[in-house]
């Protein structure tokens, strides 16, 4: 993946208005060619994102599934993700994540119920 190629999917996340979603990447067998500069700098731009949403409508749960062997590349990019206020978790396998991220999707419907419910008189 290059960086135009992951902007380009930001800026259609961002018109979607789909950063409060659930997301599930999985980045196994993938490769790059970006250095750490651009892996920063797209790093810095989810957390803008992120950042600029109001507190009532937080970025949604993302499961990332990744081979061991790229962990060290996007250790840095995921430190920055894990600042945001949403659950996210980084897996090796596919079904763990998939399990996982239901579960999230589950829990903050739950809650959007909860917080739509007609108050009792």
């Amino acid at each position: 993946m290059t960086r135009p190629e992951f902007e380009a999917f930001l800026d259609a996340m961002a018109e979607a208005d789909a950063v409060g979603y659930a997301k599930l990447f999985d980045g196994r067998g993938a490769d790059t060619e970006m250095g750490a500069a651009n892996i920063m700098a797209i790093g810095v731009r989810i957390k803008a994102m992120h950042d600029a949403r109001p507190p009532d409508r937080p970025p949604g749960p993302v499961a990332i599934v990744l081979d061991a062997d790229k962990f060290g590349l996007v250790a840095r990019v995921l430190g920055i993700l894990a600042t945001a206020r949403r659950p996210m978790r980084v897996f090796e396998e596919l079904e763990p994540a998939r399990e996982w991220i239901g579960k999230q999707r589950a829990f903050a419907a739950a809650a959007e119920q909860r917080l739509h419910r007609e108050p009792c008189s």
